[in-house]
């Protein structure tokens, strides 16, 4: 887990820094006295959780909040301040957490059993990751294709959760019901290869005509929706490949989707 405290005031800010590491005390945190100084150290590295003072010299925690949640939109945003009133502002934000100071270890814990961005530990082998804007990860490095196509290639076939998909569908989606068949087979091969360096043959089943991902291969945010667990579906926000737009269709199911708590 990794955390950046914020806050201008030197006494508050070592006493929560304090208390974090008394009820997190294998995480790594990032202690800074100045939006400007937090701007600096997100660029050298993503938190998991940005606790912010609301009130401070020059650019206040909502702005720097802004500035966050734009550069790393699945960072944990928690407000602490001794005002009440920006409970608006982090409501339109959609900030994790808001705590009235001062940090204690309970308001601390009551926090962090509620994050909106569910903290996953780093995983190895492939990570597919739907909600959002669909990315795909190895040992949590992003993969790279040589086409822009191969990745919502895979992302179609994700999509249709391990059913074969004929070649004749998949270019019909990529292109528009355009066919393009050379181009498909620079798809296939750009990912083929791409698979192939990674060790990943057996995550992607190809037969003549043919295409289909092997969900037992992966590590996937909306598979683990549909199955039902914990942290799948606080994973979900309303947001699904949001790049894509033949994927509104699946979008609108997990919006009518509900589940019993």
């Amino acid at each position: 887990m990794k955390i950046i405290l914020v806050d201008d005031e030197k006494i508050i800010r070592e006493g929560a820094a304090s208390v974090v590491r008394k009820v997190v005390p294998e995480a790594h945190l990032v202690v800074c006295g100045s939006a400007e100084e937090a701007l600096q150290a997100i660029e050298k590295e993503s938190f998991n959780i940005a606790f912010l003072d609301v009130e401070m010299t020059g650019m206040n925690g909502i702005e720097l909040a802004h500035r966050i949640k734009k550069d790393h939109p699945g960072t944990n945003i928690i407000f602490c301040t001794a005002h009440p009133h920006y409970t608006g502002d982090a409501m339109r934000l959609h900030a994790s957490g808001y705590i009235v100071k001062p940090l204690t270890a309970d308001k601390l814990r009551t926090e962090l059993a509620e994050l909106r961005h569910p903290i996953v530990a780093p995983s190895s082998g492939l990570r597919i990751q739907c909600f959002g804007n669909f990315e795909m990860f190895f040992n949590e490095e992003p993969i790279r294709f040589k086409f822009s196509k191969t990745k919502e290639l895979v992302a179609y076939l994700v999509d249709r959760k391990g059913a074969l998909v004929n070649s004749a569908e998949i270019q019909a989606i990529l292109w528009e019901d355009e066919d393009h068949p050379s181009y498909y087979k620079q798809l296939r091969k750009d990912l083929a290869d791409t698979f192939s360096q990674l060790g990943l043959e057996d995550a992607v089943m190809v037969v003549r005509g043919g295409m289909s991902v092997v969900p037992s291969k992966m590590q996937c945010d909306f598979y683990d929706y549909l199955d039902g667990t914990p942290q799948g579906i606080n994973a979900y926000h309303g947001e699904y490949m949001q790049q894509y737009s033949w994927a509104e269709m699946t979008h609108g199911f997990l919006e009518s989707k509900t589940y019993d708590y």
